[in-house]
Order: structure tokens, then sequence, then C-alpha cells
């Protein structure tokens, strides 16, 4: 069984909050969390990995969008939904430098969120013309590959080798267990055991780094592993 994807839900609004939250776990494709204030919903998103985050546009503590200002430039990459009110006052910011991905608006059908829920995890994980900085790399998880960045030497991933890159760079500097990588990469696989993912981890490094012996990108820490933070870590676009 693979694991689900991680919902952040910000609201001080109970109704509101508890009704996204129960509506989610009853899909055993997601794990919501809550939070009840901004400045809770930035310590969430710096300390644990979320595939999503659901805001809603009245905070009791901060503007909510300075709160999505500072996640983006805390590092959080993933979308970000914001619940508004009718005639609402927030300003619907478009373009590649977008904070919030999509705005829906209250009231609103729960089949309306889910169908935006899907699309943008779907489209953050799959967009081929995402790209990502990793040391001298540009990392493209949609086609599997790496270009090195002064030679435009073009590397070819496997789709573990994908998974793998890709996971650990979406939970930033932070250190992954050995297990936790291997059910977001392989599921439950009583066969995969934690020297197949030492293997991938190994012809991940032959490829990403200069010195496969002195490791500079992938760290091997006590229980895991951790993807070096790099001066430039935002997502970028063709």
């Amino acid at each position: 069984m693979a694991v689900g994807k991680r919902v952040l839900i910000v609201d001080d609004q109970t109704v509101l909050l508890d009704m996204i939250n129960e509506q989610l776990q009853l899909l055993e494709e997601f794990i919501p969390s809550v939070a009840n204030s901004g400045a809770e919903a930035l310590k969430e998103t710096q300390k644990n990995s979320y595939e999503i985050v659901i805001l809603n546009e009245g905070l009791p503590d901060m503007n909510s969008f300075d709160v999505c200002s500072l996640m983006r430039i805390n590092g959080f990459r993933a979308p970000i939904i914001m619940i508004t009110k009718v005639n609402s006052n927030v300003e619907l910011v478009s373009g590649a430098d977008k904070v919030v991905n999509e705005y829906i608006t209250k009231p609103f059908r729960f089949a309306v969120l889910l169908s935006k829920i899907r699309t943008l995890i779907r489209q953050f994980e799959n967009c081929n013309e995402e790209f990502f900085t990793i040391g001298p790399f540009s990392f493209y998880p949609g086609v599997h590959l790496l270009i090195e960045d002064k030679t435009k030497q073009r590397i070819r991933l496997t789709d573990k080798e994908t998974l793998i890159l890709k996971y650990l760079y979406r939970v930033s500097d932070r250190i992954v267990a050995r297990d936790v990588l291997l059910e977001e990469v392989w599921g439950y696989n009583s066969k995969v055991t934690t020297r197949t993912l030492e293997t991938h981890i190994y012809r991940l490094r032959q490829k990403l780094e200069k010195n496969p012996s002195q490791t500079q990108i992938i760290l091997t820490e006590p229980g895991g592993y951790r993807l070096v933070p790099q001066k430039n870590k935002d997502l970028k676009h063709n």
C-alpha cells in the first residue's frame, strides 16, 4: 500500500477545518494534518513535508498571503490552495512567480476542492517543464533527466532514481529514514530491502558526484539520507 499524500489544512474556523479534515480522512490517498494559525503553518511546512497546503484567507495572527509568501521564501515548493470569501480583497497573483496556485471561493462543494487538490498534486509531480537545481545539475523529474549546467551533459535517470531524488529534494535538507524512502519509492513490497535502496543511492551518486567516494550532494546520515541544500532551491520553468 502506497503512502498517502500529506495535506496541511490551515484555518482557525473549526467547522470548515473539521469538514475538510474529515472528508480527506475518508480517502485513503490522503493524510491530512491541521494548523490553526499562520505561525503554526510555517513551523509545520519547515518541519514536515506536504504535497499540498489548503489555507483559509482569514487567519487570526497573520495575513494569509504573507504566510504563503514566507512559505515560498523558506523553500516550500508544493502547491497552495487559498480559500477566499465572496468579494474578497485578496490579490489574485498569477504567473510563474505566484505563491498561491489556486483559489476557491466559499461556499464551495468538497468535490470541487478535491478535484483541485488532485490536479495540483499531479501537475506538481509530473510536469515536464519543471526543473530543480541540484548541485551543478538541472534536474527534470518529468523526463528523468539531469543536465550539467556548464557542459550541458545529459544524464538519464531510471524511474526509481528519479523518485528517490525528487523525494529527497522535496523534503529540503531534512534526513529521510531508509524505511520512509523505501515506502515512498517502492510502496509496500516485502521483497524490497534496504540493500535495494543502497544500490540505487550508489548508482545515483555515480551520476551526481564528482567523487562518489566523498559525497557532497547525497549524504549518508544516522538512520537515512539527506540531500545537501543548494544555493538556488526555487522551482524554475523553461
